[in-house]
């Protein structure tokens, strides 16, 4: 009997359970009170980020020049961007620039953050300051100075010649093989510094007792690093990637000042192209979508990366 009468009173009553249906809640409940404080947040968010992106897919179906009346034109934007070699082509650039932005900083502040874990380096705060030095400085200024470095009369070409391998001396971002890689180092230079220091936020993070045992059993550095630092930053290798990844896709300042693309479309890269195509050639529409293909491969890559991570967690 005592049984029955408590699981009437945990039964709910009929206009309860529609309520619980219609996913509804009385007054003040928390629930609705954290969508009160959510949806200033919620409206700026849509304002400032949905609204713009659903508006570059609205044009991209359109043929237009910015400044006449649009006409339909459906797909073909995009068909253009799957059809034009130019374009594919650009997108292969993004892509190599990836191996420039995001895999070899990462190799580079491994290799660093492993070894400043594990010395005793004076000044190793200066030492983070020095390398993270790039990313305060303004992408337009580096561009600039790495410009007059590639220069056939610039301070590369003359390093080249005082190690004695002038016969490799060119105009670096004049020459249709070499421009794609000078462009990429630039990026490599830049984004090491954000990549040492995240890795090395991490590796403070692990315990030391855990290389005193593996020391104790034997396991000499390249073990260590293996066994015990690789797999401990993980989640920073995720961040490093996923913002340097980004960093190469979007690629625009860079590219603009050193070589607009050229020589021909030899160093073109999406970003440059949307810019290209929207403010040089009145093509608005095409722009538009180019510029979504490349907000959902930054989207598509980003989360790839950041399901592996969990996934291996």
């Amino acid at each position: 009997m005592t049984d029955t009468t408590t699981a009437a009173r945990s039964r709910p009553s009929a206009p309860e359970r529609a309520r619980r249906r219609r996913g509804g809640g009385p007054p003040g409940e928390p629930r609705n009170v954290a969508w009160l404080y959510l949806l200033p947040a919620l409206l700026v968010y849509a304002a400032f980020l949905l609204y713009p992106l659903g508006r570059a897919v609205q044009i991209s179906l359109y043929d237009w020049n910015g400044n006449t009346l649009a006409t339909w034109a459906g797909l073909d934007n995009y068909v253009e961007v799957v059809g034009d070699p130019a374009l594919r082509a650009s997108f292969g650039h993004a892509l190599v620039l990836i191996v420039f932005y995001a895999v070899l900083p990462v190799l580079v502040g491994l290799v660093l953050a492993a070894i400043l874990s594990r010395a005793e380096v004076r000044g190793l705060a200066f030492f983070r300051t020095v390398v993270f030095l790039p990313q305060v400085v303004a992408m337009v200024v580096i561009a600039v100075a790495w410009r007059r470095m590639y220069a056939p009369a610039g301070s590369v070409n003359d390093l080249l010649g005082a190690i004695g391998l002038g016969g490799l001396a060119r105009g670096w971002l004049g020459d249709y093989t070499a421009a794609l890689p000078a462009v990429g180092l630039i990026g490599t230079w830049f984004e090491i510094g954000l990549v040492t220091v995240l890795l090395l936020a991490g590796t403070g993070k692990i315990a030391t007792e855990l290389y005193e045992a593996a020391r104790l059993d034997g396991a000499g550095p390249v073990r260590e690093f293996l066994s015990i630092t690789l797999p401990a930053l993980r989640g920073e290798i995720a961040v490093a990637l996923t913002l340097t990844v980004i960093a190469a896709l979007r690629t625009f300042d860079l590219v603009y000042v050193t070589t607009r693309g050229g020589p021909g479309t030899s160093t073109s890269v999406p970003s440059y192209e949307v810019y290209n195509r929207a403010f040089q050639q009145g093509r608005v529409g095409s722009a538009a979508a180019i510029a979504v293909v490349l907000t959902i491969l930054i989207f598509a890559i980003s989360f790839g990366i950041t399901r592996i991570a969990d996934r291996d967690r």
